[in-house]
């Protein structure tokens, strides 16, 4: 269970003279954190012939990425322009799998010309592919397990009302398109959402992809999605990934026991991997006292960090400036012309203009999230690596803001 931590540094870098070098607001991200978790994976499922797919969505920039590379991950890519990003990092194509979800089929073509894993979810475009490219193109199909995870609808994605992955029980219709094109189906994937607690779900949907399998004779790997649970608030509880590991070794092994030969097993965390990691640093711009609240108002707001208003997100946040000041409860909200409260009831150090308020847990759907509204402008991004704190983003400018707009003369 996370406890409540108010870090000043990072590796040994102060914080607040990070902020006070690239301004604010201003994404930082401890990149010891991204790679500690990869290797906690790694060693948790260190009995099975394991494959860590880094779900870019979660945080997609390049350095990141390039730094996910150098700690022996893969990349799950959702839309051609992430796999670019991919491939623009240095990782090959058969390192990056492809899951998009309603896209064209052109879009498709694109990746397959890109030589990437294509991972398909839904039979109109199944059935186009095989009689497109038959068994000249291996493929991986997404099956909806019909699994509720997580307990939040927003975020579980392998129920049965969900848009995402082929229907278990259509898989007669799937194993009719394959054997009328005779496509070369080389993985199975399932994916059922975030903030998963322990291993049963994961065994859930494991034992559906196991069942599957077995029609299924020329299989290299079952992909089993993501979906740990990381702390936000102290006294989280989260997944014990050491626990699940080992489960799912166990069955994973029994399965390929079944199957005839051992085949890969693969992961796609994305939060897991950079959650954690991330830190939005913002300046408080002024102290609103009203009769009932008093209102913390800083310089970013949901066009940055829009998990709160999106997903009722909880992050941690506290006051750098003034880290053992006395505590006093304020609403912590945004300079966008909505409602953007980020953090509602909250004690925190006494806080005056001009302090540095951090929100924890911004590392993933954060900055990979931001938005231009209300014409507001996108913040930079930082990676603490070996004891440095480098910039990974330029802050955007007015010139960002207009470049592609084209002005008519009227």
């Amino acid at each position: 269970m996370p406890e409540a931590t108010k870090p000043s540094q990072i590796q040994g870098l102060s914080l607040e003279a990070i902020a006070q070098e690239f301004g604010t607001p201003l994404y930082v991200y401890d990149g010891n954190k991204i790679t500690s978790q990869i290797q906690a994976l790694q060693t948790a499922f260190a009995g099975v012939n394991l494959k860590i797919k880094y779900a870019t969505k979660a945080l997609s920039n390049i350095s990141v990425l390039k730094l996910v590379k150098s700690a022996g991950a893969g990349v799950d890519a959702v839309s051609i322009e992430e796999v670019r990003l991919g491939l623009l990092a240095g990782f090959q194509p058969n390192e990056i799998m492809y899951t998009p979800n309603c896209v064209s089929f052109e879009e498709v073509q694109e990746a397959v010309n890109l030589g990437v894993m294509i991972n398909l979810d839904n039979l109109p475009i199944l059935a186009q592919f095989g009689q497109e490219y038959g068994n000249q193109i291996p493929v991986c199909i997404r099956i909806n397990p019909h699994i509720m995870a997580g307990g939040n609808a927003k975020i579980s994605v392998g129920h049965i009302h969900s848009k995402f992955g082929i229907s278990i029980h259509q898989l007669d219709d799937i194993l009719k398109v394959v054997s009328d094109y005779g496509m070369l189906i080389t993985g199975l994937h399932v994916h059922t959402g975030s903030d998963i607690l322990d291993a049963e779900v994961f065994l859930k949907g494991g034992n559906v992809l196991f069942e599957a399998a077995m029609k299924f004779p020329d299989l290299k790997f079952l992909d089993f999605g993501g979906g740990f649970k990381v702390g936000y608030k102290p006294g989280d509880v989260t997944t014990d990934v050491f626990q699940v590991g080992s489960k799912v070794t166990e069955a994973f092994q029994e399965f390929c026991k079944s199957y005839g030969r051992n085949l890969e097993l693969w992961l796609e965390p994305g939060k897991f991997l950079v959650s954690e990691s991330g830190y939005l640093i913002v300046k408080t711009n002024v102290v609103k006292q009203t009769p009932q609240l008093t209102f913390v108002g800083v310089d970013s707001g949901l066009n940055h960090l829009i998990r709160p208003m999106l997903y009722d997100a909880y992050h941690e946040v506290y006051n750098l400036s003034n880290i053992e000041g006395n505590p006093k409860s304020y609403n912590v909200v945004g300079y966008i012309c909505e409602t953007d409260t980020l953090a509602a009831d909250r004690m925190l150090s006494e806080v005056n203009s001009g302090d540095l308020i951090v929100f924890k847990n911004a590392g993933a759907y954060g900055f990979s999230m931001a938005s231009n509204y209300n014409s507001r402008l996108r913040p930079a991004e930082v990676l603490v690596f070996k004891n440095q704190a480098k910039l990974i983003r330029k802050r955007e400018d007015f010139d960002d803001l207009v470049r592609n707009q084209v002005v008519l003369d009227i």
